[in-house]
């Protein structure tokens, strides 16, 4: 008869291996594949912690449907603090990926920075801004119900104010006609260089807006007059959730008062 020490010892074994195989099988089956759900798992415990986060409400992306997911630029840790809770939200609590427009140079660098944006199945992008198939691909993701994430000011920035966005945005988002979802990032991890900020210490807040309603736009010729209108709307918006300004163009007339939310309305993603 087996003693209890040995029985203990089995029972911790047996629910081990259940446990590594749900696992495995669960990095196994992701639709966004396994590189994903490792990196998922491994900000999951150490994002918290390092980084603080906290929001001002559940994230509102949607679980199954297109959209496009807009935010001011500080640090390069920026699309990992988007993403790692973003399924909270959603009834289903579906785990997908948001795959962001980049830099060409930072996604095929060799070594963390490049393998985290190649495991989110991000888009690089040309800076010359000549290549039009990083376009045709994030519309074709959106048609086919993905998440497209786009920082418009472009590269990384300094201070709090939204600086001149590219209008290539307010194309994307009229053409496919997704929901467009802007967050203001607080207090993104610093560094000296592109992977200091990975493990840096910061006391970072997400602040989630409504989805953007361009509805009066659709329809409507694409000229250069309305796409820069549309993008000066949406910059506008994202500055307003971080009670600063656009650097890009005046502040609309017609745009809705947006309420910065207090300090101390932050309650911590998990």
């Amino acid at each position: 008869m087996m003693n209890p020490e040995a029985a203990a010892i089995l029972t911790l074994l047996f629910y081990l291996l259940v446990t590594s195989a749900l696992l495995v099988y669960q990095a196994l089956h992701l639709p966004d594949g396994w590189r994903a759900w490792v990196l998922f798992a491994i900000t999951r415990v150490y994002a918290p912690g390092l980084w603080r986060l906290r929001r001002n409400r559940r994230c509102p992306f949607p679980g199954d449907t297109s959209g496009i997911v807009i935010a001011n630029h500080r640090s390069p840790t920026d699309p990992i603090v988007l993403w790692y809770n973003s399924h909270l939200g959603n009834p289903q609590k579906k785990m997908r990926c948001i795959s962001f427009l980049m830099a060409r140079e930072y996604y095929e660098l060799p070594g963390l920075v490049g393998w985290i944006s190649r495991a989110m199945h991000s888009i690089p992008v040309d800076r010359n801004g000549q290549d039009v198939v990083p376009v045709r691909e994030a519309l074709r993701r959106l048609k086919d119900g993905g998440l497209i994430g786009v920082f418009p000011e472009g590269g990384i920035q300094e201070g709090r104010a939204i600086y001149d966005a590219n209008s290539g945005i307010a194309f994307l988002a009229l053409r496919s006609k997704a929901p467009v979802y802007p967050v203001y990032i607080n207090n993104s991890p610093q560094g000296r260089n592109m992977i200091e900020p990975f493990y840096s210490r910061a006391d970072t807040s997400l602040v989630y807006g409504e989805p953007i309603d361009l509805s009066a736009y659709h329809g409507k010729r694409l000229t250069r007059e309305v796409l820069e209108e549309v993008t000066t709307l949406m910059m506008w918006k994202l500055a307003g959730l971080g009670d600063t300004e656009y650097l890009g163009g005046p502040r609309p007339d017609s745009l809705d008062a947006v309420i910065p939310i207090p300090a101390d309305r932050y309650h911590t993603a998990n």
